[in-house]
């Protein structure tokens, strides 16, 4: 059963040449590469902290080990190199939602009892409520 955050695996499959090899030069053996990328997804799919990451993904140091050395080796370039020449679409475009709220004053609204001219009121003449 693959879970919401998780590759399936026609996407594992596509991914998995560009991965280095699980055998590591020195130390013992590495924690699976799919469990671990699965743990990179679910991470910045959620937005959640490091330490957060559930446990089904292994250690959270782990994981982030391996996602700090994949993109210093190049492995996450080679990745992006590849699905995008895959795709039909231009995978460089993105949509940003981000909404930043303006202080209360740069909005316009009353201060102290007074309204802010506007560019529309003519100089000189005074704001509503300053007669």
């Amino acid at each position: 059963m693959s879970r919401r955050f998780e590759l399936t695996d026609a996407e594992w499959e596509q991914i998995k040449p560009f991965l280095p090899a699980t055998e590591p030069r020195r130390g013992g053996r590495w924690r699976d590469h799919r469990q671990v990328l699965n743990g990179i997804l679910f991470r910045t799919r959620t937005g959640v902290p490091w330490r957060d990451l559930p446990e089904r993904y292994g250690p959270w140091r782990t994981v982030y080990k391996r996602f700090r050395r994949w993109e210093a080796d190049g492995t996450w370039h080679r990745i992006e190199a590849h699905l995008i020449g895959t795709q039909d679409t231009d995978l460089h475009t993105q949509i940003d939602s981000t909404a930043i709220r303006a202080h209360q004053h740069a909005a316009g609204a009353w201060k102290r009892g007074h309204r802010n001219r506007t560019h529309d009121a003519p100089r000189g003449s005074a704001a509503p409520g300053e007669a």
